[in-house]
C-alpha cells in the first residue's frame, strides 16, 4: 500500500494523467472529486469497477482523497480482499464512482445517488469510459451504479457495447445477505479477471 502523499505525487503519471485531467475539469465550480489512483490500471484498465459516489473518509481527505481500495473504510477493505481472492490483478482495473463528486443531503450527510444525480453525472461517465481504450467489462456495485451504466449504454447509441456485471454494494448495509453478496462479488470479479486476460 502506498501512502496518500505518495499517491498524490504520482497523479500525473502517464497512465493516469488523462484521467486526472478529467478530475481537475470536474472539480471546477468547487465540487469534491477524488483523484484516480495511480496504483490501479488507469487508462490501461480492462475492468472498470464502478461504485456509487465518494464516501465520507475520501471527502475528509481533501486533496489527498483517492478513489482507491487503499482507503481506510470497510467498503474499500472488503473490495480489496475480494479482488485479491478473485485473482483480478490491480493493474487490470480502475475503481471509480458512477457519480464522481460527493453527494450530501441538506444536513451535510453523505447520501446515495438519485436518478437526477445519475443524469447529471452521465457526461462525466461517458468521458471516463471514452478514456479507457482497453476496457473489456464493467462491474457495478449497487443499484445506482448499475442504473447509471445502463443509462450510459441506452440513452444514446453507445460508442461500444460493453458487458456489465451488476453486484450488491460491499458495504455493511448489505450485511443481512453477507454470504450471498460476497459470493456474487467473487463470481463477478473472477469473470472480469478472465475477460481481462482473454
Amino acid at each position: 500500500m502506498t501512502s496518500a502523499t505518495g499517491k498524490r505525487a504520482r497523479v500525473d503519471a502517464p497512465h493516469v494523467a488523462p484521467l486526472n485531467a478529467l478530475v481537475r475539469a470536474w472539480r471546477r465550480g468547487g465540487r469534491f472529486v477524488p483523484w484516480v489512483d495511480p496504483d490501479g490500471g488507469g487508462t490501461r484498465a480492462r475492468v472498470l469497477v464502478l461504485m456509487e459516489a465518494p464516501g465520507p473518509a475520501t471527502v475528509a481527505a481533501g486533496d489527498l482523497g483517492f478513489s482507491s481500495e487503499d482507503n481506510p473504510d470497510p467498503t474499500a477493505r472488503t473490495f480489496k480482499a475480494l479482488r485479491e481472492e478473485s485473482g483480478l490483478a490491480r493493474g487490470d482495473c480502475l475503481r471509480w464512482n458512477v457519480v464522481p463528486w460527493a453527494l450530501l443531503d441538506a444536513d451535510g450527510r453523505h447520501r446515495p445517488p438519485k436518478v437526477d444525480d445519475l443524469v447529471e453525472a452521465e457526461p462525466a461517465l461517458r468521458e471516463l469510459v471514452g478514456a479507457l481504450p482497453e476496457l473489456r467489462v464493467v462491474v457495478t456495485f449497487g443499484a445506482p451504479a448499475l442504473t447509471g451504466m445502463m443509462r450510459l449504454l441506452t440513452v444514446e447509441e453507445p460508442q461500444r457495447l460493453l458487458p456489465v456485471l451488476g453486484v450488491p454494494h460491499p458495504s455493511l448495509r448489505n450485511g443481512h445477505r453477507r454470504a450471498e453478496t460476497r459470493r456474487r462479488i467473487l463470481v463477478a470479479l473472477r469473470t472480469a479477471a478472465a475477460a481481462a486476460r482473454a
